[in-house]
């Protein structure tokens, strides 16, 4: 399985932001890779040692547009801790005061 294709993309949320300060990442996976397949995709893209990976399956919420109802999309998500020398430059750019 290629590396690229087992990490999707970052989740950029207020709760990952808040992870960030104890080096902690969160991206959306593909649904069918493992945590050993995360860890090593994301030791090779960014070039970091991985400490620990943590899954989440994230159930879809129900979703009402009139009398049409149906569900979001089921996905998975994974909390990479990274050893504490290293750091992944997600965010270039966005600089707070």
């Amino acid at each position: 399985m290629n590396a690229r294709s087992v990490i999707i993309r970052p989740v950029i949320s207020e709760k990952s932001y808040a992870l960030l300060a104890a080096n902690k990442y969160t991206f959306r996976v593909l649904d069918a890779a493992n945590k050993t397949q995360v860890r090593q995709a994301v030791e090779e893209i960014f070039g970091v040692r991985v400490r620990g990976v943590r899954t989440v399956n994230v159930k879809p919420k129900s979703k009402r547009r009139g009398i049409h109802s149906g569900k979001r999309r089921q996905w998975k998500k994974a909390v990479v801790t990274l050893h504490p020398d290293d750091t992944i430059e997600l965010f270039e750019g966005q600089e707070t005061d």
